[in-house]
């Protein structure tokens, strides 16, 4: 059984080349650039995992695996030109240093190189896998949208921002581990437990992301803290809030929503602090960890072979950064 860092160390021999043209420059390379700031490669390892989990990795485990990770560098891409992000990963985004259009276009090439891995595999599987990918693109398209007319209501619900996420953060997730059991051979009710083990992981992944935009140390984090607050995002964090805060610390929060003042961030954490949502964010995180790892244990192969996907899920629930 490998371990994560195996696995990440394999995957990075394998994804480790040029994926775009030369030419022209001024397209490709800033693409290439954006790959190599290349995170924890979490997905891609879903990927090889959701195949280990039944049996030998295959090569077609690591083209879906690249597949993943191209088309989630793609939704990055264009996310940080609708969110006006001025970083990612510690680092500028494309689009604050060589414009919205080279942006654009390059997240859209990043999009059809992702689909030039998917038809590298195998007929046998290509229809399932094909299919399911698919659906993972369109429902991370519709997920995003919701997150940006979130940002225009005033309240928004714990139920819808529960779909959102689970479209936006945790079927691309879901849909990685899915693929890898379907190259390795999974029957279809291990597919679906490896489905829901990933969806239910990616909304405590999601959660924490929104507690270490709120409250995580920058140098860590790699993304401007504070940057949900300052575009009025909703997140689990200020959803909580808004339902629980009164009184002053409502009027408070309310206003800072509305007015924008310069220290918006700072008057924002304060209500957050009163109201307790850093450790609430916490209980909830741990619930949907505890709900993913029900789906992971229920999976009818030796505990033994899980041991890794355990190890990933505490990973990435438990990351500062």
């Amino acid at each position: 059984m490998s371990g994560i860092e195996s696995l990440q160390k394999s995957f990075e021999l394998y994804f480790n080349h040029r994926h775009f043209p030369l030419h022209p420059k001024s397209l490709y390379d800033p693409l290439e650039e954006f790959l190599t700031n290349s995170g924890k490669r979490i997905r891609p390892i879903l990927c090889l995992m959701g195949n280990e989990l039944f049996g030998e990795i295959h090569d077609d485990a690591y083209h879906l695996a690249a597949a993943v990770e191209l088309f989630h560098n793609f939704s990055l891409v264009h996310d940080d030109i609708m969110d006006k992000a001025p970083l990612r990963r510690g680092k500028p985004t494309v689009h604050s240093v060589h414009g919205e259009p080279t942006a654009l276009l390059g997240g859209d090439a990043m999009l059809v190189v992702a689909y030039d891995y998917v038809n590298k595999i195998s007929s046998s599987y290509l229809k399932d896998v094909l299919r399911l990918f698919n659906k993972t693109a369109k429902e991370v398209c519709e997920g995003q949208q919701l997150d940006m007319d979130f940002e225009s209501i005033d309240h928004v619900n714990m139920e819808d921002y529960l779909e959102m996420i689970g479209q936006k953060t945790s079927v691309l997730l879901a849909a990685s581990l899915q693929m890898g059991a379907i190259v390795g051979g999974a029957s279809e009710g291990n597919q679906q437990l490896m489905y829901e083990f990933g969806r239910n992981l990616g909304i405590a992944f999601q959660i924490q992301d929104d507690y270490l935009d709120a409250f995580g140390d920058p140098e860590k984090f790699g993304k401007q803290v504070g940057g949900d607050i300052k575009s009025n995002k909703k997140t689990f964090l200020m959803i909580h809030a808004l339902e629980t805060a009164s009184g002053d610390q409502l009027e408070k929060l309310e206003k800072a929503i509305k007015e924008n003042p310069e220290n918006k961030v700072e008057q924002v954490l304060e209500v957050f602090k009163v109201c307790g949502i850093d450790s609430w964010a916490d209980e909830l995180k741990e619930q949907y960890l505890q709900k993913a790892l029900q789906n992971l244990d229920d999976i009818a192969v030796s505990k033994i072979r899980k041991e890794p996907l355990h190890a990933l899920a505490n990973f990435l629930i438990t990351r500062d950064k």
